[in-house]
């Protein structure tokens, strides 16, 4: 048998125990089963926020809200809830022309004044990218919005088209400013959401484009991957995301349904304390990454050999991929090396030590995407061959924020999608921040990196920013504050009563206003 099998076997046994202790089934009632006119979409995502900043993008997905700026598959800006928009000379101020006729939900008028105080409680939300932008001020001036910068912010159309700038109508918020409903201007509008697990749309009727063929939309939260593979395959969902690559290659030979894919901008990394005694050093975190065979890993456990990430950014970042640069490999021995020069010896048991202290660390992951606990398995075999030794923790993700604000977390293993914002520049200024980001660097910084990401968020001509994209990913290949495991296709199985399904690379999106039911 070979290692890949072996380490196939071994952690889907591992990955299926941590899941079934950590999620949740469905309701047993089958609600909406029979609903032929319901569009059921099934995913793993709990609703744990009707805040946009908090909330994980549900309401951007169902199409309830919408932003200024909207982007396209590719990461494009292109009109949103505001037609068009103008910069000024010296870079510093951005003017937005509304959609004519816009209403809320509520039929209240889309106004400049009611999107100033969206956004400006939206900027009131710490590390999102609209409050980590250098906005001096939002203002609603002759019948537009106007942003004032303190400085030149190229990527400030594409923050806008973050989630967590969904503009919502006044009666959206309570005395608090805190979300109390989500009232939005988009093709549909909330009918209930019953936290965490169910949100039910329905198409508004004074939608100004073109009015969706469904008229009523449910999503289901269900937290194992195994049950969201049954529910498809005997047509309890029309549309299911986030199956584990087992059930996946399953429901594939399954009558009545159809597997859609799409190579996200997403990698799924390890992120290290480099504040930590043991991971501070730069030769233990290459080391860390040699021992993992990324090959094996992406064709055992993800099915798919061409997502096994040698660098940072996936191919689907065109302007961020580097196909000159030296791909990350697996070297045991160079590892093992790596870890000798660190002063780390081994020691009686196989895990080496320094100063009498043996190198044991804890990896959290979270199972809301499957095959991170899979995956945080197997780094945990691959490790222990180079004398590391790793206790997995499946749980919360938001165990680990928490762990990088109490500076208790030592690694993690999470999926981060860079086109969040359509511009990768804003996550990766938000990400390697000198003060740390909690799905970012922990304890690093680059004096370097900051000032070449400043120049780039200042806007530069082609050639410049080109050369810049170079050093920032040649600064981080060799750092490695973050460390890439694999690169990300989505997946999600469409029931055949649905036509005209596609997947939005940038996730922003369910595009259910595209569908229609079959003839």
């Amino acid at each position: 048998m070979t290692w890949a099998r072996r380490l196939f076997a071994g952690v889907l046994i591992a990955a299926s125990v941590a899941l079934t202790a950590c999620s949740a089934s469905p309701g047993a009632d089958g609600r909406n089963s029979g609903a032929s006119t319901t569009l059921r979409v099934v995913g793993p995502f709990e609703v744990h926020s009707l805040d946009p900043s908090t909330g994980d993008g549900f309401f951007t997905r169902l199409q309830v809200a919408e932003t200024l700026v909207d982007a396209d598959g590719q990461g494009a800006v292109q009109p949103g809830l505001a037609t068009s928009w103008k910069v000024s000379a010296d870079q510093r101020e951005w003017t937005f022309t509304l959609r004519p006729g816009a209403v809320f939900h509520d039929g209240t008028n889309v106004t400049p004044e009611a999107v100033v105080a969206s956004l400006e409680i939206a900027r009131g939300k710490p590390a999102t990218p609209l409050a980590d932008a250098p906005i001096e001020a939002v203002t609603a001036t002759d019948g537009r919005v106007r942003v004032q910068l303190s400085k030149p912010y190229a990527p400030l159309p594409a923050v806008l088209a973050h989630t967590s700038a969904q503009v919502l109508a006044p009666a959206s918020y309570g005395k608090d400013k805190t979300v109390q409903a989500v009232i939005g201007t988009g093709p549909y509008k909330v009918e209930r959401v019953k936290q965490p697990a169910e949100i039910d749309v329905v198409a508004f009727d004074r939608w100004a484009g073109t009015a969706p063929a469904i008229q009523r939309v449910s999503y289901q939260a269900v937290g194992r991957a195994e049950t969201r593979a049954l529910m498809a395959e005997s047509g309890q969902a029309d549309v299911t995301f986030g199956l584990d690559p087992v059930s996946r290659q399953r429901v594939e030979r399954a009558d009545g349904v159809e597997i859609r894919s799409v190579t996200l901008p997403r990698t799924i990394l390890l992120k290290v304390n480099a504040g930590h005694d043991k991971l501070g050093d730069v030769r233990v975190r290459r080391a860390i990454s040699a021992a993992l065979d990324r090959k094996a890993m992406a064709t055992a456990l993800l099915r798919d050999e061409e997502m096994a990430a040698t660098q940072l950014f996936p191919p689907s970042l065109e302007q961020w991929h580097q196909k000159s640069v030296a791909p990350l490999g697996h070297d045991v021995e160079g590892a093992r090396e790596l870890l000798r020069q660190a002063g780390w010896v081994p020691g009686p048991d196989g895990v080496v030590t320094k100063d009498g202290k043996r190198f044991e660390v804890s990896l959290r992951t979270f199972p809301d995407r499957p095959e991170l606990p899979v995956l945080a398995t197997a780094i945990q075999e691959a490790l222990k061959q180079v004398g590391i030794g790793v206790k997995v923790k499946v749980g919360n993700s938001s165990e680990i924020p928490a762990g990088h604000q109490d500076g208790t977390l030592e690694l993690a293993l999470f999926a981060r999608n860079f086109a969040l914002v359509p511009d990768p520049l804003a996550t990766l200024i938000g990400d390697y921040d000198p003060r740390g980001a909690d799905w970012g660097a922990m304890d690093w910084n680059n004096a370097e990196l900051t000032s070449t990401l400043n120049d780039l968020a200042g806007g530069v001509d082609t050639a410049t920013a080109t050369a810049a994209r170079t050093k920032v990913a040649a600064i981080l290949h060799s750092e490695l504050p973050l460390i890439p495991v694999a690169w990300y296709r989505q997946s999600a199985v469409v029931s055949d009563r649905v036509d005209g399904f596609t997947l939005d690379p940038l996730e922003r999106s369910w595009l259910i206003d595209k569908l229609r039911w079959s003839a």
